[in-house]
């Protein structure tokens, strides 16, 4: 490794190490807030105990998610100043602005109401109660809405200009910032992946209790709304990764012809399926590829010329002067593929769950009043269905966090595509790195925090095992009757508040 370049290079890994460990919380913080916050509007309506357990349950496991993400998420802000100092001085201006704004909005949101949702159980009346987790679920989304407009302004930088006096960028239209299109397509892809990975949690762990025939009544309800979200969320992500798609094709084509491995532009242009090349010399060795698919993902048809990672190099030369414009292009062929290939691994088993359910397959049999758990019948009432609702479920509980691992990759494609820029045509990575962070200073913090997540691994994965197993709640009185005033019952008004779980 050259020393030269080692802090930068160990910078980028601790960043994309801690990067990609918090953007594990994110899509799960977002859709269970959601869901959870839908199985309790449910409930408000209809008064029944399996959309109250439910809540109750994948409202537990949205707390414990939400917690360790707030907790990694802190660690972000700290390394622009201890890593990148040079990057936030430069555009310090802008790119604090949409991240005040998730501070003082979008955070005040969640942190305010769901303290009131955690002890508001039996002091709030059943519909201020539920506003409350539907705030929180607001908060979730414009927090992620602000961070990605932050991020789209370092794909495709607008609404800025450098002070000729100071060189720093400087925000002339905040509204540029949160409005350009890719922000727009960003966020719209960030959603659907979010629930694609909620709905994904969902099935899962519905799968693992309906294998064991226990929560049946709760886990019929989580597994039927998981499936849909999947189904729905699956669809939609792939129509906005299209549209994303085509919106990076114009501002980043380096990044999405390194996606493809295509190296001298074509027109038409195909999309590969396998490649293998040579990077130095520049070209394929070997190439299966779905000849004028690519044209029509960029432009929308099977003919239009679409520029290769050498046209696209020269080009930057020219623009830019000397150098070398090229991402990993491994890394961004295959991180682009793992992307996508886990994501739709989602929803083609979403896509069969459904259709299993609609066939009675995935489906116990009606329970007599009051029972909840049948150790011992034949819970299916086809012939063959036991064997393939056992397939299934396995099959589902093993693969819950595959949409996890698509937007992991997909944070790296993203992020790693866009190199050697920081913020695109503006600034270099290799400029935005502390100068007077050494090596052994970096290498020091990157150790730290990697351990110092290996253990919060631990830590999520027992809780959320510990909860997972002991599934949803037995209901109190107080569960059953909240208050029909906000202060709770008459008899407890003077009793602390307490987390009500």
């Amino acid at each position: 490794m050259d020393l030269a370049l080692a802090p930068e290079t160990l910078a980028r890994w601790q960043f994309g190490i801690t990067t990609v460990y918090h953007f594990l919380f994110v899509p799960l913080t977002i859709s269970l807030a959601a869901l959870t916050a839908g199985l309790q509007t449910a409930w408000v309506r209809t008064d029944k105990e399996k959309y109250l357990r439910a809540t109750k349950f994948w409202g537990k496991l949205f707390l414990i998610n939400i917690a360790m993400g707030v907790v990694t998420g802190i660690v972000q802000e700290f390394q622009f100043g201890m890593n990148w100092s040079d990057y936030s001085r430069f555009v310090g201006d802008v790119f604090g602005a949409p991240l005040a704004f998730e501070a003082l909005i979008a955070f005040f949101f969640e942190s305010t109401f769901i303290g009131l949702w955690i002890f508001g159980w039996d002091k709030l009346p059943k519909r201020i109660h539920l506003a409350c987790i539907w705030m929180v679920s607001i908060g979730t989304i414009l927090s992620a809405y602000f961070i990605l407009a932050a991020n789209s302004w370092m794909q495709h930088p607008v609404g800025y200009a450098i002070d000729k006096v100071s060189g720093r960028a400087e925000l002339t239209d905040f509204w540029a910032v949160l409005s350009q299109n890719t922000t727009v397509t960003q966020v719209f892809h960030t959603m659907t992946a979010a629930f694609l990975t909620g709905g994904a949690f969902m099935v899962g762990i519905a799968a693992f209790h309906l294998a064991r025939r226990k929560h049946v009544q709760v886990m019929k309800t989580s597994l039927r709304l998981g499936l849909v979200t999947v189904v729905v969320a699956g669809l939609l992500t792939a129509v906005s990764g299209d549209l994303l798609g085509k919106v990076m094709f114009k501002q980043q084509p380096m990044k999405m012809a390194a996606a493809e491995a295509l190296w001298d532009g074509e027109g038409p242009a195909p999309f590969s399926l396998f490649a293998y090349g040579d990077v130095d010399e520049g070209h394929n060795k070997v190439a299966i590829e779905v000849p004028g698919l690519l044209s029509f993902l960029a432009n929308g048809d099977l003919t239009s010329h679409v520029p290769g990672i050498n046209d696209t190099n020269k080009a930057a030369q020219e623009k830019y002067g000397p150098g070398d414009y090229r991402p990993n292009i491994p890394v961004a062929y295959w991180s682009f593929r793992w992307m996508i290939g886990f994501g739709m691994a989602s929803f083609g088993l979403g896509l069969l769950g459904l259709w299993l359910t609609r066939r009675k397959f995935l489906l116990p049999a009606p329970l007599r009043v009051g029972e909840d758990e049948v150790p011992h019948l034949v819970l299916f009432r086809k012939p063959l269905s036991h064997k393939l609702t056992r397939l299934y479920w396995l099959t589902a509980l093993w693969t819950l966090g595959f949409p996890l691992i698509a937007s992991s990759w997909g944070w790296i494609f993203t992020e790693t595509g866009r190199q050697p820029w920081a913020v695109y045509g503006v600034l270099r990575t290799s400029d935005a790195v502390s100068p007077g962070t050494s090596q052994v200073e970096v290498l020091i913090s990157m150790t730290a925090f990697t351990l110092l997540y290996a253990v919060l691994a631990v830590v999520e994965v027992r809780l959320l095992v510990k909860y997972v197993k002991a599934g949803p709640p037995e209901l109190t009185e107080a569960d059953l009757n909240p208050p029909t005033r906000i202060g709770g019952h008459d008899r407890d008004a003077d009793r602390p508040m307490a987390f009500s779980y």
